[in-house]
């Protein structure tokens, strides 16, 4: 009997990271999924998780105080790093919003609460029913189980502050930015080649207003493209949660000190 009733001290520390990771990490943290459910998750979870530790129990002291902050710091970091290599489809929408027309008609993302470009907020939906299909989702679980092969529960201060752990999340910066690059560069390019034959043509024909009829074009340009290179967008949207889940392993490496 004393086997189905888990130990406190476990079973907190296990909630600690979980409860952390679904409060950052992509498709859970978002205001539409109410805290109760996710703390319904997190403990659920937990409580699995519990039954696969053979570690002995914690004495609840300062110590285990600084083992919980330890735990709530990395369940932060894992969702806040999966979240920014997602973010690549939201500066992505920036930057062709920006070429569209579209930057001024930013939008309340009920999502998150914040101010999204439209087509960001369109390419953001677009990933997250990507990352549904293809299951991304469990490996996200499965990312926040494994890691406590690489930072155990009773490991007391990962290497959060050495160089490596900076010049990784640096490098996943700039790895982000390359990809939103990547994934606006068609529409941007055609954007600016239009932009372009309507700054010539304005100039060979002043009786003509490029103000009224430019936006049109460039809006209805900006969707042909991007219908065309749809299927060019979701493969890019598939390495991209492939390097999300490549990240959350060598980040963990990492801070786990392998």
């Amino acid at each position: 009997m004393t086997e189905l009733i888990p130990n406190i001290s476990i079973l907190l520390l296990i909630f600690a990271r979980v409860s952390a990771f679904f409060v950052s990490v992509p498709l859970l943290s978002y205001r539409t999924i109410p805290p109760q459910v996710r703390i319904i998750l997190a403990m659920a979870m937990s409580w699995m998780m519990y039954y696969t530790f053979q570690i002995e129990p914690f004495e609840i002291n300062g110590d285990y105080l600084l083992l919980i902050l330890k735990e709530v710091i990395i369940g932060l970091m894992l969702g806040l790093a999966a979240s920014m290599v997602m973010s690549a489809v939201q500066i992505a929408g920036g930057f062709i919003d920006f070429q569209m027309g579209f930057a001024m008609a930013n939008i309340i993302d009920p999502q998150t609460g914040a101010q999204s470009p439209l087509m960001g907020q369109f390419l953001n939906f677009l990933a997250l029913l990507l990352l549904l299909a293809i299951n991304g989702h469990h490996l996200l679980l499965d990312g926040i189980f494994y890691s406590y092969q690489f930072m155990p529960i009773n490991q007391f201060f990962p290497n959060f502050g050495e160089e490596m752990t900076a010049i990784y999340i640096i490098k996943m910066f700039a790895a982000v930015f390359a990809i939103a690059f990547q994934m606006s560069a068609p529409i941007v390019a055609t954007l600016f080649l239009v932009t372009l034959a309507l700054g010539i043509t304005g100039k060979t024909v002043p009786q003509m207003n490029i103000f009224v009829i430019g936006f049109p074009i460039k809006i209805a340009v900006g969707f042909l493209v991007l219908i065309v290179t749809m299927g060019v967008l979701v493969g890019v949207m598939k390495d991209l949660i492939e390097l999300m889940i490549l990240s959350l392993r060598d980040l963990m490496v990492i801070l786990g000190g392998e």
